[in-house]
């Protein structure tokens, strides 16, 4: 195989879930049948590294310095929701339902792989949250270990400093038929019921 074949190959197996047969396969596919395509994901993806960068107060993607989520003074400046990465905060967006702020963590504590309270912005999450304005922040982390884990540091840490943290609900999903459910959800369901 030709260099920049190889170097190519080695490129798209640095997305999650591609292993070397799926980018071999990947980068033949570009080469062989969609050459536009190939230069249309070049163009992109370098467009993207040189302008896109973080919100200097939310912390996720942003080609201004403040994104426009932030700039947005409709947003209930009190509520402040706290989650991994810019794909759950878009997810939550999706929803309609909260109308706060938010602040991208970029990640999760996960000791085992290195990643600790510096590489999740955490300082700045502090400073963002005790800004005086925001009153109740939001945990909506992943309900994954590293998730649950990051939520009860970042929780204990507000709480010290006077804050109101919450924290999202979970149970079963809308529509889900308990037989089906796991029973992990299943008892959480149960422990965080609430009257009717």
């Amino acid at each position: 195989m030709s260099k920049s074949l190889e170097f190519l190959t080695e490129a798209l197996r640095r997305l999650p879930g591609v292993g070397p047969k799926s980018a071999q396969r990947m980068a033949f596919h570009l080469l062989q049948h969609d050459r536009e395509g190939a230069e249309m994901l070049s163009r992109a993806l370098y467009q993207a590294v040189d302008t896109v960068h973080h919100c200097a107060l939310c912390n996720t993607f942003a080609e201004t310095e403040v994104c426009d989520l932030c700039l947005d003074d409709t947003r209930d400046t009190t509520l402040l929701c706290v989650v991994e990465t810019p794909a759950d905060q878009l997810m939550i967006e999706q929803t309609l339902t909260f109308k706060g702020l938010y602040f991208v963590l970029m990640g999760r504590l996960s000791p085992l792989d290195g990643i600790g309270p510096k590489d999740i912005h955490l300082e700045k999450l502090i400073q963002r949250a005790g800004d005086g304005v925001v009153a109740e922040v939001v945990l909506a982390t992943n309900f994954t270990n590293e998730g649950e884990a990051t939520a009860h540091y970042i929780s204990e840490m507000l709480k010290a400093r006077g804050l109101r943290v919450s924290r999202l609900a979970r149970g079963v999903p809308v529509g889900g038929e308990l037989e089906y459910v796991d029973a992990g959800t299943i008892a959480r369901a149960m422990l965080d019921r609430r009257a009717t």
